[in-house]
């Protein structure tokens, strides 16, 4: 099925019944009975994922894994990986400024890239819905190959050599987007998380300058690009809209109605039920009246998509899912007619 970008952003402007994108990946490993250790290494695995997770949950568009240790594997740190949970970067691959210069910028498909650029591709093939593939921001990505701590003591101390590193990554990560793009998915969901971690105008200098040459890159009429940042950012959307994404995603440590008035239309808005707090947490009756409580609050805003604040955790039950969903019906009920 062919996704064609401005209908699917007309579709959420002109019509009260609201569009659903889900951050979820985590059910699915109970659906086809494996652990994260095995998913996180086979883009194979990783569709099937996906795919059952598509037929379990009707949503309007499917976005692939976020691992946000793939792109620093490639360039070269310590992975940890684990059957309960995500991969984590164990130890950073460079810090000081002798390190990040003799840093090399990884090839494309280098370790753990090349199974999610198969995933990409085989979710491109063969599921009926559009697909948003994954990848790391630019500074989350510097923060994992430094430290999260180093960086952020590089870009107040040191801007120069967080500059030399936000540089190289930067560069790999244009050529990765251009790759996932050519898999032909609908677009790409960037996650800068790290940059919810620092002052408006460094998140302007050192995330926000480097994202748009990455959206630069791949965007164009029938390519989608969403940023995602679920930290603090209700300072921050005047720089997440300068990278030029045609949406941008928040999490669960903002209000919604205080990010929406700040993002102006044609520009979407998704997010932001709390994925442990609310999708793991919370019984199926009370993750339906979360769901309707932000449906209402968000009624009148006509550029907001429904959806997680962030990934959706191991544990959170198809229960919880379908109680989510089934609050979205209810609510786009009293539209039917509307298109």
């Amino acid at each position: 099925m062919s996704f064609v970008k401005a209908d699917f952003i007309r579709s959420v402007l002109n019509s009260p019944r609201r569009r659903v994108v889900p951050i979820m990946t985590s059910p699915g490993e109970e659906l086809i009975g494996v652990r994260p250790c095995e998913l996180f290494r086979s883009g194979e695995c990783q569709f099937r994922c996906i795919e059952a997770l598509a037929a379990a949950a009707p949503v309007d568009a499917q976005v692939t894994l976020m691992d946000l240790s793939v792109e620093a594997e490639a360039f070269g740190c310590e992975i940890v990986f684990s059957d309960h949970a995500n991969p984590t970067v164990a130890a950073p691959a460079a810090g000081t400024a002798e390190e990040i210069a003799a840093l090399a910028v990884p090839g494309v498909g280098t370790g753990r890239t090349a199974e999610v650029l198969t995933c990409a591709r085989m979710c491109a093939s063969h599921l009926e819905r559009p697909t948003f593939a994954g990848i790391i921001g630019p500074y989350s990505l510097a923060g994992r190959i430094a430290d999260m701590t180093e960086m952020m003591v590089l870009a107040a101390a040191e801007p120069e050599t967080a500059h030399a590193l936000l540089r190289k990554v930067t560069d790999f990560l244009k050529q990765y987007a251009a790759a996932l793009k050519a898999t032909g998915v609908a677009g790409l969901m960037i996650a800068e998380p790290a940059a919810g971690l620092i002052s408006p105008d460094m998140c302007q200098e050192f995330s926000s300058d480097y994202l748009k040459e990455i959206v630069a890159e791949v965007r164009d009429s029938s390519f989608m690009v969403i940023l995602h940042n679920c930290g603090n950012t209700t300072k921050q959307v005047t720089a997440m809209l300068s990278t030029g994404a045609d949406a941008l995603h928040v999490g669960n440590a903002v209000d919604m109605t205080a990010i929406l008035p700040q993002v102006p239309a044609p520009t979407l808005a998704m997010g932001n039920l709390d994925p442990v707090g609310v999708f793991r947490n919370m019984p199926p009756e009370q993750i339906y009246a979360a769901t309707l409580d932000l449906l209402e609050k968000t009624a009148p805003y006509p550029n907001y998509v429904l959806s997680s604040g962030c990934d959706l955790p191991p544990g959170v039950p198809m229960s919880h899912i379908e109680a989510f969903l089934n609050a979205l019906n209810h609510y786009n009920s009293r539209f039917e007619g509307e298109r």
